[in-house]
């Protein structure tokens, strides 16, 4: 495992049906950029960043929690992620994946290293919320945005194992998820652990962290992450978990969203999987400052104003029924879709 590095191409590699070697793959980058799609020029510069003289690569973050910045990854830490993910998603040399997802951030990056690494035959198309549209054939693997898996519904058992990351997969879209016949997955991750380093079963409530990572929880009750063929450093998140072994977590929250309601600690993430059912409108709850309470509870609906049946919060406890509904023409969303809770941003 050691002895594959980050100049490696492996030999069983295929893009769009054709074979490449190094030399191969630098010359197509130059024509991507020079000639290609729109799509396909940050490829281009991906591979020419990737094979240069440089240990590393610079990226972005998404920006979901706070300002985008930018980030030094050690290529290496890449080529050991993909090994990982190829060790926990048994992926073969000559197996056929499917490369629909932006090549500008992280997870896009990362999937055309697991191909090239791994040995993957590779079709690449253009990143859309429609990805299996005009697409033939079936495919052992796929990374996709839950969007991207909602509106490929029909066709998604032409997908051997499919992963979902980004975002969170919600209730609504999980229950349909489990009727597929095909092995699908959400991811946990974010940049700085270079995509996704835990993995759970559609339907099932528990992460499992991938090869190499250990967990533990810090006394904010939030993940802790040693992944040091990744990172070099201890990388201690937001995210509120639950220890279910020292292999397995279960994901509650982030902390920088947890409300203070009358010193009553509400967790928007929870709230909204109760109501993940009873509205179709995209969502969310979020603390709004309170003169009596602190902060408030507030409900936040995408789209123009209409009624809302209020049998609907009796699912909830009796503190996170919303104090206020508000409805908003179009939520502000990140570079990569998610949704920017505080929407008096930007």
């Amino acid at each position: 495992m050691s002895t594959v590095t980050y100049q490696n191409v492996h030999n069983k590699f295929k893009l769009n049906g054709f074979s490449f070697t190094k030399d191969d793959l630098l010359r197509v980058a130059y024509s991507f950029i020079k000639e290609g799609e729109a799509y396909e020029k940050p490829l281009g510069i991906f591979i020419l960043d990737w094979f240069d003289a440089k240990p590393y690569l610079e990226m972005n973050t998404s920006g979901s929690t706070g300002a985008p910045k930018n980030i030094r990854v050690d290529k290496q830490a890449m080529v050991n992620s993909a090994l990982a993910t190829g060790d926990f998603f048994d992926l073969q040399p000559g197996q056929k994946v499917l490369h629909c997802l932006p090549t500008d951030y992280v997870a896009g990056k990362m999937m055309f290293v697991r191909a090239f690494i791994l040995g993957l035959d590779m079709e690449f198309v253009a990143p859309s919320s429609h990805p299996l549209e005009g697409v033939k054939g079936s495919f052992d693997f796929c990374g996709m945005v839950p969007l991207q898996a909602k509106n490929s519904m029909k066709d998604l058992g032409r997908i051997k194992t499919l992963i979902i990351g980004g975002a969170k997969v919600n209730k609504t879209l999980e229950q349909e998820l489990v009727k597929v016949p095909s092995q699908i997955y959400e991811t946990y991750g974010m940049t700085e652990t270079i995509t996704h380093i835990a993995a759970k079963r559609i339907g099932e409530s528990a992460f499992s962290v991938l090869p190499n990572v250990k967990i533990t929880i810090d006394d904010r009750q939030c993940l802790v992450i040693d992944a040091h063929k990744i990172s070099t450093e201890t990388i201690k998140t937001n995210d509120l978990a639950e220890l279910i072994s020292d292999t397995q977590f279960v994901w509650k929250g982030r902390i920088d969203n947890v409300i203070n309601s009358g010193g009553i600690k509400l967790i928007p993430e929870q709230i909204e999987e109760k109501l993940a059912s009873s509205i179709s409108n995209c969502f969310f709850v979020y603390g709004q400052a309170d003169e009596l309470l602190g902060e408030k509870l507030v409900l936040y609906v995408e789209g123009e104003s209409m009624p809302i049946d209020e049998s609907i919060f009796e699912v909830l406890d009796k503190y996170e029924k919303p104090k206020e509904i508000v409805f908003i023409s179009e939520f502000k969303r990140t570079a990569t879709g998610k949704v920017i809770r505080d929407q008096s941003i930007g």
